[in-house]
């Protein structure tokens, strides 16, 4: 059959078509839906909340006495993707698939149905305000990307920031996720109703610190009185949330049609391993999540700490490498043997030597299965994606590694090469060409076009120099100016694959 035939003759989702699934090729939820309503609001309802979250939410609606957790999700995108998404949720009754490859790329698929509603604020922002102020709603969550927090890379809100001034001057119709979380709590304190969580699920550490900080500083320039009832009545837990949930392309969403046969206008894959590590901190309830495998603790620190310098700056330690020498996938660039050679080194000799991480978790075994979930081809996670946004993933994820190395005044016997690699191959993939010739565009929101350029350049002493890596000193640092121009001198004749041959 071809993919148009199977397109034609797939079932369009929504709540009506759920009695024609096959249940042999799709699993689908057990629990009465029409008893579902709304306790969790969610800002940002990307891939990763719709594989991560949303699914533990689905998980848990199936518990008895657990229906009061559905999701009103929340967009405030004002993009016409944006749009296209919040008419796709509402054509489909906000229902759609979720596929699931374990790493031998066996697929299994779920109907999600915890998102019970969608806003997309741009069209009705009072109805927005309407539902975070709804006493029913006791946590707001979001996934808002490390950018959306308004913090530079030394932790200070950027109270300049346009959208912030927007929202300061006039606060009663914010258009920003801080405007809409404070301005609610406004609204609900002046009603005399219980705050809700503010519960950060970003992929970064102390994201309930920094979700504070950001909600906090703003209340502070709006009211400081407000300021400080948030301070004392609305909790912020810290969470660690991991699961690779990429890009769907049309290739892979005819792929779900022809397993399942559904038309989901907005489907969802990722890989079977999840986790969630959470600080039980919820002022106003919360879902049973231990009963569907989260974990609580008192202390995310050291999970944080692991994912982070081990997890994430490797994604980045392979995607940035892998962009440059003509990659276009996690698992490709990772099949060649140089760059998964510089990922595990850099793992084991830079990484988990100055590391601590969780009690009774092995970091050699942690780093094995990362290797191992980077290596999975069903997944097909686009290295651009990956590599996307790294003028914020370098300072959270990479730069404290290499500052451990680096913040003793002699550093001379220190092996810095594989550190130095990574960030000459983000000077190179600023440039925007790879090692075969070929254009792409880097995902850089938050670089402008001027200091794209100068980043780019080959004044040495200037990119290292440069606004997210000035902290460090590295360009005063005569062992890693060393480093950085040996690799900078052997990607320049040879690219990447044959720079890390000689590295």
């Amino acid at each position: 059959m071809t993919a148009t035939a199977e397109s034609k003759t797939a079932i369009k989702l929504n709540e009506k078509a759920l009695a024609n699934l096959d249940p042999k090729r799709v699993k689908i939820f057990k629990y009465d839906r029409s008893k579902v309503t709304a306790g969790i609001a969610h800002i940002g309802v990307g891939n990763f909340h719709r594989a991560h979250q949303a699914r533990y939410i689905d998980d848990c609606l199936a518990i008895p006495g657990n229906e009061s957790w559905g999701i009103v999700g929340i967009s405030l995108g004002d993009r016409p993707s944006s749009k296209a998404k919040a008419k796709a949720m509402k054509d489909q009754d906000c229902l759609y698939t979720l596929t699931e490859y374990d790493a031998k790329g066996k697929p299994s698929t779920r109907i999600i149905g915890s998102i019970i509603q969608y806003l997309h604020a741009p069209e009705d922002p009072e109805a927005t305000m309407t539902m975070l102020v709804d006493p029913a709603i006791r946590i707001v969550s979001m996934t808002i990307t490390e950018g959306g927090y308004h913090l530079d890379s030394e932790g200070n809100f950027q109270s300049d920031a346009e959208a912030v001034q927007a929202d300061l001057k006039d606060p009663e119709h914010p258009k920003d996720t801080f405007g809409y979380i404070v301005e609610a709590l406004a609204r609900r304190r002046k009603a005399g109703t219980e705050p809700f969580t503010v519960f950060s699920c970003d992929n970064q550490r102390g994201n309930g610190d920094v979700a504070k900080q950001a909600v906090l500083s703003f209340a502070r320039l709006r009211d400081p009185e407000l300021a400080e009832w948030i301070e004392k009545n609305v909790s912020f837990p810290n969470s660690m949330v991991d699961r690779i949930a990429p890009t769907v392309t049309e290739e892979e969403a005819e792929a779900v049609r022809k397993l399942t046969g559904i038309d989901d206008q907005s489907p969802v894959i990722a890989e079977n391993f999840l986790q969630w590590v959470i600080k039980d901190e919820f002022c106003n309830g919360r879902p049973p999540f231990e009963k569907v495998g989260a974990e609580f603790t008192q202390n995310v620190a050291p999970y944080e700490h692991m994912k982070g310098r081990m997890l994430n700056a490797s994604h980045t330690a392979i995607a940035l490498p892998g962009v440059v020498a003509g990659y276009e996938y996690v698992h490709e660039a990772l099949g060649d043997p140089e760059i998964h050679r510089l990922v595990y080194d850099f793992m084991t000799k830079d990484v988990i030597p100055v590391t601590k991480g969780p009690d009774g978790i092995s970091l050699t075994d942690y780093r094995d299965m990362v290797l191992s979930r980077f290596s999975n081809p069903a997944l097909k996670d686009q290295l651009v994606r990956i590599a996307g946004d790294s003028a914020n993933k370098l300072p959270t994820f990479l730069l404290p590694t290499i500052n451990e190395h680096t913040e003793d005044e002699d550093t001379s016997s220190r092996d810095l090469r594989r550190m130095a690699f990574i960030l000459a191959c983000f000077r190179r993939y600023l440039r925007g060409i790879d090692d075969k010739g070929h254009k792409f565009t880097p995902i850089e929101p938050h670089i402008s076009k001027e200091e794209r350029a100068e980043w780019g350049s080959e004044n040495t002493e200037g990119f290292l120099n440069c606004r997210i890596l000035e902290s460090l000193g590295l360009a005063d640092n005569e062992a890693f100016v060393k480093a950085f121009n040996h690799a900078v001198s052997l990607l320049k004749p040879q690219g990447v694959l044959g720079a890390l041959r000689h590295l």
